[in-house]
């Protein structure tokens, strides 16, 4: 019995220290897993501003001052119109005179991109690589490698409506004047086409101071005004360009040949003064081509054979 007891009593003692251990130790919970941060949710991809059409910068305004004999006026008028149409960024600026008058603006100072003369001689005068005998100043105006042959025309004997005197010919015109019967219009000296009739009244021997002195010649400063001179028929006659004289309507009753006074060509060059060579070049390419040239021709002007 007391073995029982004694048994009881042992058992008892491990129960109540076995409870005693389970209430000191801590309950060992499981500690929560630490949450991971929520992914954060992807933002919204920022939409892209719209790209706004790019604006293109205006060309540069180019002005292009072109020197050219006043026998050019209603052509290059109207060819300004097609270029200017054809090209936006490029104004054109003319300035129409005697090719002599010109080339001294020139000379002088004058702004100017590209020039236009009636008469080979004027282009000489300004181009270094020229004959010494003409370019007597040694001027170096014109590009190298600009210079053409632009435009060949003709030197006609334009008479007054209804022609007065009934002139026909230079041949009739030698032996009027030499008879003094008849008041002759001309260019001066300095003008191309003032040069060019010289040469034709030397060709008939005909002295032209001994005329001027006669009062038998009047002059003008360039082809226009001799154009002016037969239109108001305040003369019998005049000699200026086929074109002058398709363009004022006048009436030609002879044209001058080759033998008489030359083959009348217009040479064109970019000038190296110019702050545009290269849009300047661009015109006088356009000179050369097709549209500007039928304008050209329908006035009586033609390519360079």
């Amino acid at each position: 019995m007391k073995k029982v007891l004694a048994l009881l009593l042992a058992l008892t003692m491990v129960f109540a220290l076995a409870a005693c251990g389970s209430a000191s130790a801590p309950a060992q919970s499981a500690a929560p897993a630490e949450e991971a941060p929520a992914a954060e949710e992807p933002a919204a991809a920022e939409e892209a501003p719209a790209e706004e059409p790019a604006v293109e910068e205006p060309a540069e305004q180019v002005e292009l001052i072109v020197f050219a004999a006043a026998s050019m006026t209603e052509t290059l008028t109207e060819i300004k119109g097609m270029y200017e149409a054809e090209n936006p960024g490029v104004t054109l600026t003319f300035n129409f005179d005697s090719s002599g008058t010109l080339k001294t603006q020139i000379q002088e100072g004058a702004d100017c991109d590209v020039f236009i003369s009636a008469g080979q001689k004027q282009m000489n005068q300004l181009d270094i690589s020229a004959s010494a005998d003409v370019n007597t100043e040694g001027l170096d105006f014109v590009l190298e490698g600009s210079r053409i042959n632009l435009l060949e025309n003709k030197v006609a004997l334009v008479v007054p409506e209804g022609n007065p005197k009934g002139i026909e010919s230079f041949d009739q015109l030698a032996e009027l004047l030499d008879s003094g019967e008849i008041l002759f219009a001309m260019g001066n000296s300095d003008v191309p086409v003032g040069q060019y009739t010289q040469k034709i009244l030397a060709f008939y021997n005909l002295s032209e101071e001994d005329l001027a002195a006669a009062g038998k010649i009047t002059y003008g400063t360039n082809v226009k005004e001799v154009t002016t001179q037969v239109s108001e028929a305040s003369v019998d006659c005049g000699v200026v360009y086929c074109t002058d004289a398709f363009s004022a309507g006048l009436t030609v009753v002879d044209t001058a040949t080759a033998e008489m006074c030359g083959q009348v060509i217009y040479p064109a060059a970019v000038l190296n003064v110019s702050a545009h060579q290269e849009a300047a070049q661009a015109f006088l390419d356009y000179l050369t081509g097709p549209e500007a040239m039928a304008v050209f021709e329908a006035v009586g002007f033609s390519p360079v054979a």
